[in-house]
């Protein structure tokens, strides 16, 4: 293995990363109540609330992709800290539900550049014979964030003011803002004149790479089906009797993630993409499948574990197959690409998906969901497994 990985700025970095996603998280649980209690939104208003933020995720990491390189790594990193400082603060001045609606919209933004800025800047200082081992340590920031980040919100709205939860999301913030200043700029060599030019010109490959595409249609596919966990849990444990096993779900999936994630890692580096993905797609379809038939809480809990194991470890393997086949003034461009497409599945399957529960059931929708994981096997071989053989 090459090169030293746990540098000062891959930790700050992972730390950075780490409170972005925890403010987005402890909001994302409290947000509809809010508006709920606040202003008296109907469900659907409620849930435009919590889902509008995504789509300023989507514009936030469009912009950032195009723009990135030419602005400078540090430079994206700290405009992004300001303006999602600022847009936790606004919060507090919210007094309608347009105007929260218009504060989501620009923290999703603000949440997009600054964990685009933290993906690029991370790809560019870990070593590139340790990039799977890197990103995989990279994204237990996400993980912990995902266990954490609800949990906290869950416990403060039991016992203080919404006021109070935005006053601690603010802290966060700013604590995202002080530490922006210690990150160092990433050096590496760049592009001669001519491509720097056409980078300049208005193209498609400004705002996409296309390198990266292949494997990002996977993780759309693959977030599309697992947004319905989380958008439906609650609901379906509680027709299944469930709802003790469910509150602990995303611990026992985080935990499973978590402890896989260094294996998986270094096995990526050791023996290719395709010696992780093929068996973490397949982990997670079984996941799905066991969750779809649970009936007994400890089964429900060993799904979640399974679904852990292989969805959390593709997604840091897919995220460093975005990445590994461009070169550094494009990592921004690639981590934008992943992010995006992988934002819009997770988004759209709650919405679309939801619609097929009167006909299908939970049970039966989370079925379906598996067999799509399952599909996703051939799928993957002919986008990017089967080339990735043939090198």
């Amino acid at each position: 293995m090459n090169g030293k990985l746990w540098t000062r700025d891959f930790v700050t970095v992972s730390v950075i990363n780490f409170l972005v996603f925890l403010v987005h998280l402890l909001l994302m649980v409290i947000i509809a109540s809010y508006a709920v209690d606040k202003f008296h939104a109907s469900t659907s208003m409620a849930g435009l609330v919590a889902s509008v933020f995504i789509i300023g995720a989507l514009i936030g990491r469009f912009a950032t992709g195009r723009f990135i390189e030419d602005i400078g790594n540090k430079k994206v990193l700290m405009v992004g800290s300001v303006f999602f400082i600022t847009t936790a603060v606004l919060y507090f001045t919210a007094v309608t539900l347009p105007l929260l609606i218009a504060v989501r919209l620009l923290h999703g933004m603000a949440h997009g550049i600054a964990s685009t800025a933290t993906g690029t800047i991370v790809a560019k200082i870990i070593p590139e014979g340790r990039r799977g081992e890197g990103i995989g340590y990279y994204g237990m920031s996400i993980i912990l964030a995902s266990a954490l980040g609800p949990f906290m919100g869950i416990l403060l709205i039991q016992y203080v003011d919404f006021k109070v939860i935005f006053l601690v999301s603010s802290v966060l913030a700013l604590l995202v803002f002080l530490i922006s200043f210690i990150v160092h700029e990433p050096i590496y060599k760049l592009p001669d004149h001519h491509e720097t030019k056409a980078v300049k010109r208005f193209h498609i490959s400004n705002f996409f790479e296309a390198k990266a595409i292949p494997i990002s249609i996977i993780s759309l596919i693959i977030g599309f089906s697992a947004s319905i966990v989380i958008a439906f849990i609650s609901l379906y444990s509680k027709e299944i009797h469930l709802e003790k096993a469910a509150s602990i779900y995303f611990v026992i999936s985080a935990i499973a993630t978590l402890v896989s994630r260094p294996l998986a890692g270094r096995l990526f580096d050791l023996r290719g993409e395709n010696f992780v993905v093929y068996p973490c797609i397949f982990i997670y379809a079984l996941g799905m499948l066991l969750f779809s038939q649970a009936s007994q809480g400890i089964t429900l809990l060993l799904a979640g574990a399974i679904i852990g194991l292989g969805y959390g470890n593709f997604m840091s393997s897919a995220q460093t197959i975005a990445i590994k086949a461009v070169r550094p003034h494009r990592f921004g461009l690639a981590t934008a690409t992943y992010y995006v497409f992988l934002d819009l599945g997770i988004s759209i399957g709650p919405y679309l998906l939801g619609s097929l529960i009167p006909f299908t059931g939970f049970r039966g929708l989370y079925l379906l969901m598996a067999a799509l994981a399952f599909i996703t096997l051939p799928l993957y071989y002919f986008l990017h497994g089967s080339k990735t053989s043939s090198r």
